[in-house]
């Protein structure tokens, strides 16, 4: 039988994650709290891309190129660099399709450029997936971000 994947029709129960006096307890059923979206996100490493994105966004209004420069100089390597548009530009219409960011044109001198800001969705989504990762942080896990991220080496 397939399962319906619709929202809550009651809008109560749509928003009770957005209820800042709610938290959901990490050992109850956490991922009847999560949207659609935000399973996709934490279902592949194609996903952590877009959460990185999504963050910088959530940090202030920026734009394609913008993006596309601060991921390359984060970039290990040449060959897993942001080559051009036809990366970063798809991510950015899909987080706008769902309703996580949302894009204004702006003028600038004869050409046009399109700024990205968080929406209120995109900032839910964004706690929702914080919380996923806190309730399934382990000491194995903590080690290697230490290990991987450690300023003194």
């Amino acid at each position: 039988m397939k399962e319906n994947n619709k929202p809550p029709s009651d809008e109560s129960e749509q928003d009770e994650f957005n209820d800042k006096d709610h938290e959901f307890d990490c050992d109850s059923d956490i991922f009847k709290y999560l949207k659609e979206y935000d399973l996709k996100l934490l279902r592949s490493m194609k996903g952590f891309g877009k959460t990185m994105i999504l963050w910088r966004i959530s940090k202030g209004r920026t734009h394609g190129y913008e993006l596309m420069s601060q991921i390359n100089k984060i970039s290990p390597s040449s060959e897993e660099t942001v080559r051009g548009p036809s990366k970063i530009y798809p991510v950015l219409h899909n987080l706008e399709d769902a309703g996580l960011i949302i894009g204004t044109w702006e003028a600038h001198g004869k050409r046009k450029v399109k700024y990205y800001e968080i929406t209120e969705e995109g900032i839910q989504t964004l706690k929702r997936i914080k919380k996923v990762f806190s309730c399934h942080k382990t000491s194995l896990l903590e080690e290697f971000w230490r290990d991987m991220f450690s300023k003194n080496e």
